[in-house]
């Protein structure tokens, strides 16, 4: 097989070998950026409840420094102490400070993410199938179409985005983790559920794995004529763009790609863009141009963010910018009910707002995107807008997707309410009850 992107090479950096940081290294990065001694400490206790990993392309390449602990991208991938509540954190903070027993510090941390909603959304209990002698462990099934897969290897990424809904699967705590590595049982699946069309490989992040780890969950599918897409959520064109450039394993990653094209199944990068930073450094486009050149499709999506990227002006360039390096903007969604959504979390309102002001100016090739939406238990639920009916306002609301699929597309009402930043924050308007409460 010939791949394409040897046809007409470019001029590549030689990058850098992906190097991590990780709690140990808290200390020193957050004086770097200007922390007290106490900050730092209360920065450390924040940290067992919540994952802190990054590397030096994200510190040496995205934030700015002189601009930090202020810096979006500095707060994208950095705990900050006021994350949790300050009860917790002083306690925290006097367990570390005193050099408690790593056991009780653990136990401390344990009882805090057990408050934080660690799996919203349903996604334990009503999410994973049962299936012949018992569940597929890795494996969720939602909607009809689209089975998500959570693979072994692939349950961590290249930094940790502080705002992550999947933070559970990466604090240590094996009840709380989602993975599987049979992908007989999932083949075995998908042939018994011909209804399902799109596969989707999630965790973590499936582009932290090698090619030939990846190539084991993919290639047994080709052959499967139901499924008409196989979709991969990253975070490595932001992370480590490396990955596709220069990494020892890019040439086979992009012709295994080709080899998913050349199956006939669609291949779409659903792609974490959070900051236009995160799309200015070349590598960034070389390894888009390097995806896209395999047949690939790379849609974009992330969740609206409270001082990161709370700005319609942000969504604006981030969404010009796509469209001009022939990505595709999908999903502006809503920051999800687990861990410290309090602290990121933007009303519905001005949500709303936020996509509309950005929506307005750009043109028909970025109004791919929708939103705001909604990722709750019953289905992922737009916003749609705010309008006055019966002398009553109310947000206009309908499913892009549902558990119900009767319900995909049609619309429902809620009353108005500034404050709510959740759908279990609405009430039902014009009704005793919203469509999905049957």
């Amino acid at each position: 097989m010939t791949l394409v992107n040897d046809a007409a090479p470019a001029v590549r950096s030689t990058g850098r070998k992906f190097r991590a940081f990780t709690a140990k290294h808290l200390d020193e990065l957050t004086a770097r950026a200007g922390l007290s001694p106490a900050q730092r400490l209360a920065t450390r206790a924040v940290a067992t409840v919540l994952p802190f990993r990054t590397n030096a392309y994200v510190i040496e390449e995205l934030i700015d420094w002189s601009a930090a602990p202020d810096d979006p991208m500095y707060r994208l991938v950095f705990p900050q102490e006021d994350m949790l509540p300050a009860e917790d954190v002083a306690h925290l903070s006097d367990l570390l400070r005193r050099e408690a027993p790593k056991a009780e510090v653990e136990a401390a941390a344990h009882a805090v993410r057990m408050k934080l909603n660690p799996h919203p959304a349903g996604q334990m209990e009503l999410n994973i199938p049962s299936f012949g002698d018992g569940k597929i462990p890795g494996m969720q099934h939602k909607y009809d179409e689209t089975v998500l897969y959570f693979p072994k290897q692939g349950q961590t990424c290249h930094a940790y985005c502080t705002y992550c809904f999947r933070w559970a699967q990466f604090v240590g705590e094996a009840d709380l983790k989602m993975a599987g590595d049979d992908v007989g049982a999932l083949r075995d699946y998908l042939v018994s559920h011909p209804e399902v069309t799109s596969v989707l490989f999630t965790g973590g992040d499936a582009m932290i794995m090698g090619e030939p780890v990846l190539r084991r969950y993919i290639e047994p599918l080709l052959d499967l004529e139901q499924l008409e897409s196989i979709r991969i959520g990253t975070k490595s064109l932001a992370y480590w763009p490396q990955k596709f450039v220069t990494d020892p394993d890019a040439d086979d990653m992009l012709r295994l790609f080709e080899q998913v094209v050349e199956s006939g199944k669609n291949l779409a990068f659903m792609a974490h863009f959070t900051h236009p930073r995160e799309l200015e450094p070349l590598m960034v486009a070389e390894a888009c141009r390097r995806i896209r050149d395999t047949g690939a499709i790379i849609r974009t999506q992330a969740p609206l963010i409270r001082t990161i990227n709370d700005d319609a002006a942000v969504w604006e360039d981030m969404w010009r910018t796509q469209t001009r390096m022939g990505l595709i903007p999908y999903y502006l969604f809503v920051e999800r009910d687990t861990g410290p959504q309090d602290y990121f979390a933007v009303p519905l309102v001005r949500a709303y707002e936020i996509f509309r002001d950005a929506y307005k100016n750009v043109s028909g090739l970025a109004r791919t995107v929708r939103g705001p939406s909604m990722s709750a238990t019953p289905g992922k639920v737009c916003v749609d807008g705010i309008v006055d009916l019966f002398g009553e306002r109310a947000f206009a609301l309908h499913f892009i997707q549902c558990r119900d699929a009767e319900l995909v597309g049609k619309p429902f009402y809620a009353q108005y309410d500034p404050d709510a930043v959740w759908l279990d924050d609405l009430k039902p308007a014009f009704a005793d009850r919203f469509p999905f409460e049957r």
